[in-house]
């Protein structure tokens, strides 16, 4: 990628520590994008304080391709630290004019940071009006099945 693209102006609600999330991903994704290969970049934080981020890989047949915040968690139990603990997470790609966005996981995603972090809290641009909001993790699936992971 030549140019930076814009940075998502953060919400008044966005604390300082969730913004230096954002700032990472947004980095990071500037950094490792590729069309069609790297297209999402994730951070997230435990309540601990350690960050971990992650890259969307796209596969040749769609069924291998491995979704950002999938990488993170991944990256954050490897580092040993515990999934339950997550405590935010941040995901971004990068819109057709040039401009990072602030993106929701998609239903897999949805699915492992309910089961292995809960109590996360969300960032997603909510659908139609564009606006940036947090969602705790368990309300990204209504009515899901709780497990004990």
């Amino acid at each position: 990628m030549t140019a930076v693209p814009e940075p998502v102006p953060p919400p008044p609600a966005m604390s300082a520590a969730d913004v230096a999330l954002l700032r990472l991903a947004e980095n990071l994704l500037a950094k490792v994008w590729a069309p069609g290969r790297h297209e999402v970049a994730t951070a997230l934080r435990t309540a601990a304080g350690t960050v971990h981020t992650g890259v969307h890989l796209e596969g040749s047949c769609r069924r291998s391709s491995i979704c950002a915040e999938g990488v993170a968690l991944g990256a954050a139990c490897t580092a040993g630290a515990s999934l339950n603990e997550v405590d935010c997470v941040i995901s971004v790609q990068i819109k057709p004019a040039g401009m990072f966005r602030i993106i929701a996981p998609c239903g897999v995603c949805r699915e492992l940071l309910s089961d292995y972090s809960p109590h996360a809290t969300i960032w997603l641009t909510r659908p139609g009006s564009g606006e940036v909001i947090a969602v705790p993790a368990l309300e990204l699936l209504p009515e899901k099945t709780r497990r004990c992971w």
